[in-house]
């Protein structure tokens, strides 16, 4: 980046903050783009037990998937962005009625991010010029969380979800891959402590130890992702009204009494 010493991309890093913050985005960090080494050893581990069940994409593409720079020829950086979906309604208490996850109840999460996303691209394309990258949505060989994580946004909570001290865990991730160098934000500390209450709460008792869910079991995964047979008998006393994903574990994280109604209309 000629023409940028040290002190000039900490000022551009935290303006690239405050226009993500103009744009609606909750939370902005930035992570090296560098292999995800350790995380990609705990993804093999993963696969190995078949915890994905029938999400076969999981195991397509892993070079991409634990080294950002497969994915954006010369990539720097990492962006990570935070968009908080939480509306502040109940679902009902009413066992003929079924219950969707909170995330799915407004528009199209990868349209309205992305979006968002392109903006904060241009706007930095503004600045720099002449910028190379992409933006990812949940919809490409990218570890959202292992990336948000790394770009001090949160830590991976037992319910393998990231929680955001400020946020709780009911949110959307983002990310920009740019050949930018910016200034690298932390990781963050795991705060959940001794807390088992996701553990505890899970009908299905998908969260097979913490930090480690077994898809095959999550209702989630099972209304949303499963491609087979019909759910296992012995699961089904445990999966109640819902219908499509499920949010129990987030619903008793301690964390989730930070969480505020969402700004976006869309969701």
């Amino acid at each position: 980046m000629p023409g940028f010493d040290e002190q000039a991309r900490t000022r551009l890093a935290r303006a690239l903050k405050a226009e993500a913050t103009r744009l609606g985005f909750d939370a902005c960090g930035i992570a090296r783009a560098e292999p995800l080494d350790e995380e990609a050893r705990r993804l093999e581990a993963w696969l190995a037990r078949g915890y994905h069940g029938t999400m076969g994409w999981m195991e397509r593409h892993f070079d991409k998937r634990t080294d950002p720079r497969r994915l954006v020829e010369g990539a720097r950086s990492v962006i990570s962005v935070l968009h908080n979906y939480y509306q502040p309604v109940e679902h009902p208490d009413d066992p003929t009625a079924g219950k969707i996850s909170r995330y799915a109840w407004g528009d199209d999460y990868h349209e309205v991010m992305k979006e968002k996303l392109y903006q904060l691209y241009a706007w930095l394309d503004e600045q720099v010029g002449g910028i190379h990258g992409r933006a990812f949505v949940d919809s490409a060989p990218v570890m959202d969380k292992a990336w948000a994580r790394r770009s001090g946004l949160g830590w991976i909570g037992k319910h393998a979800n990231l929680i955001n001290r400020s946020l709780g865990s009911f949110f959307f991730i983002g990310e920009l891959i740019v050949d930018v160098p910016l200034p690298p934000d932390g990781p963050l500390p795991d705060y959940c402590g001794t807390c088992t209450r996701c553990l505890d709460a899970c009908p299905t008792d998908a969260i097979v130890q913490p930090y480690v869910v077994d898809a095959r079991r999550c209702i989630s995964y099972l209304t949303i992702e499963h491609r087979g047979d019909d759910i296992p008998e012995d699961l089904q006393p445990g999966m109640g009204t819902w219908i499509f994903g499920c949010d129990v574990c987030q619903d008793v994280c301690p964390w989730n009494k930070f969480k505020r109604p969402t700004r976006e209309p869309r969701y």
